[in-house]
């Protein structure tokens, strides 16, 4: 078995959260949100946790990751199809760039304000 870490983010919702990250291509790999009141997602080797935690502020929570994956640009080009920017809960993608370390990345910001930061070397 190989190490790995798995982020643990706040959900203000955790239906919602399942079905914005369905939309990205993630699957629920636990229990339904509501037997467990937290949920397990992944997508391929990648996955998220999240806890139910009502009261965070979307604008204003510090919670984030980095995911990293084979082709961010092919990623965001799918990815941008469905994630429509939300200003309330500050939901929304931003574009795609190359950075001057090497790395294709962009951000996504979930429902619940957590901020997915994603990367692959160029």
């Amino acid at each position: 078995m190989t190490d790995t870490a798995v982020p643990i983010l706040p959900s203000r919702d955790l239906a919602e959260t399942l079905a914005f990250y369905e939309a990205l291509g993630f699957e629920n790999r636990g229990a339904p949100p509501e037997v467990w009141d937290y949920l397990i997602i992944g997508r391929g080797d990648a996955m998220l946790h999240f806890f139910s935690h009502a009261d965070v502020d979307p604008l204003s929570t510090a919670a984030q990751c980095y995911l990293y994956v084979s082709d961010a640009p092919a990623l965001h080009a799918e990815w941008s199809a469905v994630v429509q920017p939300d200003p309330p809960t500050g939901s929304r993608i931003t574009d795609v760039a190359a950075t001057d370390y090497g790395m294709h990345e962009f951000a996504v910001v979930d429902r619940s304000g957590n901020l997915v930061r994603v990367g692959s070397m160029v």
